[in-house]
């Protein structure tokens, strides 16, 4: 099936949470998070200077399937699913099945998703990934299972621990209790 079929597929079937999976034809996949209407959440290229353009590009030609991994610089970035970066020969699918953890509730995954998105971090072939990426957003722990050697759904405790300091739910929600009791105790109602 041809690359546009599949986005049309998954568009149709999809829900706000799922894993997408872009299975590289050398064996390796990159990750997202479905977000309705046809969008997709993923590490994606940084803002760049011309120059960085250039020799991202150059990258490209010689290493077609890793050149933006190897200048590491990402971007959370909401995107059209169809508009992905991918190689010829990838195969996209809705990869929820991937991995054996329990989704967190769609709030704690809209809460984590707001707040990753459109930063920019460091990307770490081995520790800092879009997999990482997409199953802390959904699951809430941080987790590889392309990393060979590796116990298939083993937590990065260092990228969870990263992620959930950009993310501080804890503070969110006593934020927001705080707020709410302030307006109870005060005499505004």
């Amino acid at each position: 099936m041809d690359y546009q079929k599949q986005v049309e597929e998954i568009i149709s079937t999809a829900k706000c949470g799922d894993l997408i999976e872009f299975a590289y034809p050398i064996g390796y996949s990159h990750w997202g998070v479905y977000d309705e209407d046809g969008h997709v959440i993923h590490f994606a290229v940084a803002d760049e200077k011309q120059l960085m353009s250039n020799i991202r590009t150059y990258l490209q030609k010689i290493f077609p399937v890793c050149g933006d991994l190897l200048l590491g610089e990402t971007k959370i970035r909401r995107v059209r699913l169809g508009e992905v970066n991918v190689p010829k020969g990838v195969i996209v699918s809705i990869g929820n099945d991937r991995h054996s953890l329990t989704p967190s509730a769609s709030e704690d995954m809209r809460l984590r998703r707001d707040a990753l998105l459109d930063r920019d971090f460091q990307y770490k072939l081995f520790t800092f990934n879009c997999e990482h990426f997409a199953t802390f957003v959904r699951y809430g722990k941080a987790v590889c299972n392309q990393i060979p050697a590796r116990m298939k759904d083993k937590e990065c405790e260092a990228a969870t621990a990263f992620f959930n300091n950009v993310v501080s739910p804890k503070e969110t929600v006593q934020e927001q209790f705080k707020e709410t009791s302030d307006f109870f105790n005060s005499n505004r109602w």
